[in-house]
């Protein structure tokens, strides 16, 4: 408990020495965010809730908290924040077919040892638990590339005020490509270094390559990243395109009047 509390001190203090007000918010919003996620998962223990629809209430709190808490309320995270939500909504009809398709909802065979005590009729839909799973792991990485767009973005606008609706989109998609690679190799990275036990157990187990692909385990993992992937790629098009329509369209709205 001493180490974990001397850990959030040190987290703290140097969030609030480099970001300042704004660091101690991303501090703060580091909180608001474990509760959101502790709230959803009561609630989806409930049969009579849709997972589905408590994830899209769950990540919309969750950008507003990243988005707007953080980061204030103006043209950047307005955007940001619309950009998530319309590719948040495509993805959750993709996400949901594909877990329905793969079947990687439920446990994988490595962990019924331990769940034998336990029985598994809960009354939940475990498709849409998974579905809500994966979605919930891909609304950081949105959120975050989101931001990364619509903010240079409006930076480009406020130096170059004449700048077409056009030139704009295209900016926008210049310095999607540029992360796009980063964000996705963090996803993979964030997996093998959070299932490295996993991969290292597989090995002493002599799992065969085939059968290290067709874990349940192993695949629901990979199609997370993947779909974030997918999130990733979906999202700079869409801020950038939504962002270069809402400034042009309010300067021509200011020029009118």
């Amino acid at each position: 408990m001493n180490v974990l509390f001397l850990l959030a001190v040190l987290l703290f203090l140097l969030m609030v020495l480099i970001g300042g007000k704004k660091g101690a918010r991303s501090f703060i919003s580091l909180f608001l965010n474990f509760g959101v996620v502790l709230f959803t998962v009561f609630i989806m223990t409930d049969p009579n809730g849709n997972p589905i629809i408590i994830t899209i209430f769950a990540c919309t709190a969750i950008s507003s908290i990243n988005l707007f808490y953080i980061n204030k309320v103006n043209s950047k995270t307005v955007t940001a924040f619309i950009s998530t939500v319309v590719t948040i909504t495509i993805l959750i009809f993709f996400i949901y077919i594909v877990t329905k398709k793969t079947m990687i909802q439920g446990f994988g065979e490595e962990e019924i040892d331990e769940l034998n005590v336990f029985s598994l009729y809960l009354g939940v839909d475990f498709v849409k638990i998974g579905a809500a799973v994966i979605i919930m792991s891909t609304i950081g990485a949105i959120t975050d590339v989101a931001i990364s767009i619509t903010s240079p973005m409006r930076e480009i606008f406020r130096h170059h005020p004449s700048i077409s609706r056009k030139e704009l989109f295209t900016s926008g998609l210049t310095i999607g490509k540029d992360i796009l690679g980063s964000n996705t190799n963090t996803l993979f990275f964030a997996f093998i270094g959070g299932y490295l036990a996993l991969l290292i157990w597989f090995k002493d187990l002599s799992y065969t390559f085939g059968q290290i692909v067709n874990s349940k385990i192993f695949s629901a993992e990979m199609i997370t990243i993947f779909s974030a992937g997918i999130g990733i790629a979906l999202i700079i098009p869409i801020s950038s395109w939504i962002n270069a329509y809402y400034l042009v369209k309010r300067r021509e709205k200011s020029e009118g009047n």
